[in-house]
Parts: C-alpha cells; sequence; structure tokens
C-alpha cells in the first residue's frame, strides 16, 4: 500500500512537470504582436468616455500598424484587437476581474495571486492583443494583420462595449 501511494505521487508530480499540462501560447488567426519598430505605420485612437475616435479603420492585409492609444477620458478603457465572438468571451473575464475587485473604474490592481486560488488563470490581463490605458495616459499595442478579415477593436471593461465602445477593423488584400 505504502509503495503504491508512493508511485501515484511520483506519477501525479511527473504529470505536472509535464509540458502536457502548459497552458498554450494563445494563437490569433487574424496575425501576431509584433515589436513597434517593424510597423509600417502608426495609427492613433483616442479613447473617451465610452467613444473611439476614429470609429473604424482600414488596413491592408501583411501591415504592421502601431496603435497609439490616448484616454482623454476619466475611465480605464481598453483597446482589443478581435472578432465579436472574442469579445464576448473577453468581456466574461473582465466581469470576473471586477467582481473580484482587481479591476477598478479608473485602475487594474496588483492582486495577490496566492489568494486567488481556484479563479484560474484568466485573473490576469496579459494578452498579446489587448492593453489596458488607464485616465489621462497613452499605451501602444503594436499587431501584424496577416489576412483580410474584419475585427472589431473595443473596450471590453464591464458595460463599456455594450455603451458603444467598439469600432470597425477592416483588413483588405
Amino acid at each position: 500500500m505504502f509503495l503504491r501511494n508512493r508511485l501515484v505521487l511520483v506519477a501525479c508530480l511527473l504529470a505536472l512537470g509535464s509540458p502536457v499540462w502548459a497552458s498554450p501560447a494563445q494563437t490569433y488567426d487574424f496575425g501576431q504582436p509584433a515589436p513597434a519598430a517593424k510597423a509600417s505605420r502608426s495609427i492613433e485612437v483616442v479613447m473617451g468616455d465610452m467613444s473611439f475616435d476614429p470609429k473604424a479603420i482600414d488596413i491592408k492585409a501583411g501591415e504592421t500598424i502601431r496603435f497609439v492609444l490616448v484616454n482623454k477620458g476619466q475611465l480605464l478603457h481598453e483597446f482589443n484587437l478581435g472578432d465579436a465572438a472574442m469579445h464576448a468571451a473577453h468581456q466574461q473575464e473582465m466581469l470576473k476581474m471586477q467582481q473580484s475587485g482587481m479591476l477598478t473604474p479608473t485602475a487594474m490592481k496588483e492582486m495577490d495571486h496566492g489568494s486567488m486560488a481556484g479563479m484560474g488563470h484568466g485573473m490576469k490581463h496579459d494578452d498579446p492583443n489587448s492593453v489596458l490605458v488607464p485616465p489621462g495616459k497613452t499605451a501602444e499595442l503594436t499587431w501584424t494583420f496577416t489576412k483580410a478579415t474584419s475585427l472589431e477593436f473595443a473596450c471590453n471593461i464591464p458595460g463599456h462595449y455594450q455603451a458603444g465602445m467598439v469600432g470597425k477593423l477592416t483588413v483588405s488584400q
């Protein structure tokens, strides 16, 4: 019995150390993050409270765009690239962050990850297709768009997308 318990323990430890258990790097069928130095052009996006300016952006497949994100509003905002389904899923993650106290109207708090056991890995805002911009601040996101598609750029902080903080991003050939 003692030996069998030890073998089970060793098997569990080996399984947990196995790469099979590691979460895969997230990939996107519409492109990937890129260094700002690779950008073929920059596009400034101004965030107001519940608005983006411009409301639509046109890009060519193969372009690398440096988005300069200026938050002129009074609230924390997000710039997230994706389709409507991706935004819907991300909104649920952001809602959990808000409910946990990690996300406030004006900031993302640093949390003690040990106290968040059982909440899942989704309690970090580290997706490469997304950036949070505090009020009065500027941030950047650089992205290479690999294929023609229709996307959205959106703020997925609870209630912001529904209030109209979403824009069209068209990638053409």
